[in-house]
């Protein structure tokens, strides 16, 4: 679980790259090995790896390594708490808006009235 806000600047900071950005969405259909995030990038295997040490640093990706095979699953919890992050904001600025919209509401009302 995140341990805010710490852990929220590395998360933020791992999805600041597109590269990374990529291979989250492509983790949300699901695990992957590192060689099948790797297969779509013009990248080499060892780059792959460090940009996936940063998302599981920042607790966005698990991996497991079976055999010879590491498998990268995506850490839901760790989405669903900057979700909730976000959604906080978004809650409040919607409430700011509203009020605006109100006050603004008003001012017509009353310009409206003495005219």
């Amino acid at each position: 679980m995140l341990h805010q806000p710490d852990q929220l600047d590395l998360m933020f900071q791992a999805l600041a790259d597109p590269n990374r950005r990529l291979m989250v969405q492509r983790l949300c259909e699901g695990p992957a090995s590192v060689s099948e995030l790797a297969a779509p990038f013009e990248m080499t295997l060892s780059a792959v790896v460090q940009h996936l040490a940063v998302l599981e640093g920042a607790g966005l990706v698990r991996t497991q390594k079976i055999g010879r095979v590491r498998t990268c699953q995506l850490d839901t919890q760790a989405l669903q708490a900057a979700e909730r992050w976000i959604s906080e904001r978004r809650a409040l600025w919607e409430r700011r808006f509203d009020r605006l919209g109100a006050f603004l509401a008003e001012q017509d009302a009353k310009e409206g009235d003495g005219a």
